[in-house]
């Protein structure tokens, strides 16, 4: 802040010109000693007082005083005539400019009074500083022009003057933004419409390669989306993070988006990018997309790339894996009835159903052919892994066995026979988790096994509860047994 003094004289001229009062103003600026040049605050002087609160009159008065404050700045940077263009002040931006104020002038953002005539869309102020020469192509300190701010702002008749005063109009700002990107992005489409028929390049892409099609998609301007491929914009180009727009439609859900890039987007440079707008549908829950996908012949085990597939830290790589994952009944139905395989990701679906204990879910895959005994790459058991998540649900467990889980396993210890970097059933059901299940457990898996031997440390459990007593009898019992397990083979075997 100024920490001078202001003169009375100086004080009761800007009174004067906040109250319109012209002769008062030009009386004072002609007193003897009076300094037009001392602001009233950090760099505010007298004109711009009268600039900015449109008194005409007044502006006339100073200037005919002191015509060498025409352009003298703020401490912004602002000339008289910046403040009187901001304010939309038409009679004083005449003044300013029949006066020699400089229409190219450009405050610390480096915005020239007409860059801010275009921010207000005052068609009338674009003319009259076009009119007096001012440069259309500056840009600010963004690298934004005025032919920018127009088209934001979707004003066709400004964007036409600026055009024909020689805009550039595939000048881009620092982050590599055309006009023309500008209008998709805000979908302003009757500034889009206009930027093709002067010829802006429609496949302009910013720095960070994302095309106008793909800010249209990704800001859902359906109407802004028809347009720009009417005019063959190219669907096929990828963006930031190597994405289709009809990966970005199929995130956002966008029916009528993605119906429109369906037959524009070729299916091999959609492999080509490691991840399928499959993946994206299913991540987000976007069931109707999903099945519109599906039914456009996108393929259902598409899988994620490596790289794609280790940003998640269960290495999932299927869509089937996404919807299992999201809880998603429907979506696992629609994926399986078009054919996605069970058995694509590191950490089987089966075993994500298993452990979330949704019954449904579990079925739905079992009926698609999913294994029971499939071995996972970072669970080195000597039994079914998936008996890690289903031992403690009797009823889920019973449903797995019945399709096939491997009981027999559960009993071959190996413990104490020869040295194995396998864990042992018999190691799994002893964490304090699962310690008070293993009587019903035990007796579950032993009506589907033949002749077994139960290890120590399994029958050391057995014996902690006098109730269990029974479970020991039945893996003894040999013949009963065995007409139990043949009995459920034949069940399984004929569908019961």
């Amino acid at each position: 802040m100024f920490d001078c003094i202001i003169p009375r004289e100086e004080e009761a001229i800007f009174e004067a010109i906040r109250v319109g009062d012209a002769a008062r103003v030009k009386a004072l600026a002609l007193t003897p000693g009076t300094n037009l040049m001392l602001p009233n605050k950090p760099g505010w002087l007298a004109i711009h007082q009268a600039a900015w609160f449109g008194h005409h009159t007044c502006l006339r008065a100073l200037i005919s005083v002191q015509h060498g404050m025409v352009n003298k700045r703020t401490d912004h940077g602002e000339t008289a005539l910046h403040i009187a263009v901001n304010r939309e002040n038409l009679d004083c931006t005449i003044i300013l400019l029949q006066n020699g104020a400089d229409p190219d002038s450009t405050n610390y953002d480096k915005e020239t009074p007409l860059y801010k005539a275009c921010e207000r869309s005052n068609t009338a102020l674009v003319a009259m500083l076009l009119d007096y020469g001012a440069e259309v192509n500056f840009h600010c300190i963004q690298g934004w022009t005025a032919l920018q701010e127009a088209v934001v702002r979707n004003n066709v008749e400004i964007c036409e003057m600026l055009l024909k005063a020689g805009a550039k109009i595939n000048a881009t700002n620092v982050y590599g933004i055309a006009p023309l990107f500008t209008a998709a992005q805000t979908g302003s489409i009757d500034a889009l419409r206009l930027l093709f028929q002067h010829g802006a390049d429609i496949n302009t892409q910013a720095a960070d390669g994302n095309t106008a099609l793909m800010e249209a998609v990704k800001n859902c301007h359906e109407v802004a989306v028809e347009l720009l491929l009417s005019q063959d914009a190219d669907a096929n180009i990828t963006g930031r993070h190597g994405l289709l727009p009809l990966h970005i439609a199929a995130q956002n859900g966008n029916e009528i988006i993605v119906s429109m890039l369906i037959p524009k987007t070729n299916k091999a440079r959609v492999r080509r990018c490691g991840i399928s707008p499959l993946h994206m549908a299913a991540e987000r829950n976007r069931y109707d997309v999903l099945e519109m996908l599906l039914n456009a012949g996108f393929d259902p085990n598409a899988v994620l790339s490596e790289e794609r597939s280790s940003l998640y830290e269960d290495r999932r790589r299927t869509s089937l894996y996404f919807s299992v994952a999201n809880l998603n009944l429907d979506a696992v139905q629609l994926l399986l009835s078009h054919g996605s395989a069970t058995n694509l990701d590191t950490l089987p679906p089966l075993m994500v159903a298993s452990r979330q204990g949704t019954i449904k879910m579990v079925t739905l895959l079992l009926e698609h052919g999913a294994d029971g005994n499939v071995s996972v790459p970072n669970l080195r058991t000597s039994f079914p892994p998936l008996l890690m998540f289903a031992a403690r649900d009797l009823p889920l467990l019973k449903l797995l066995l019945d399709h096939g889980l491997n009981a027999e396993s559960c009993f071959n210890c190996p413990l104490g026979t020869s040295p194995t970097p396998h864990s042992a059933f018999c190691e799994m059901v002893s964490s304090p988790t699962v310690s008070r299940w293993v009587g019903p457990i035990v007796d579950l898996l032993l009506d589907y096994v033949g002749h077994v031997t139960l290890c120590s440390s399994l029958l050391e459990h057995l014996d902690s509860y006098s109730d269990w007593s029974r479970i020991k009898e039945k893996a003894g019992d040999h013949h009963s047994t065995k007409v139990c397990y043949v009995c459920n083979r034949l069940k399984r075997a004929m569908g019961a």
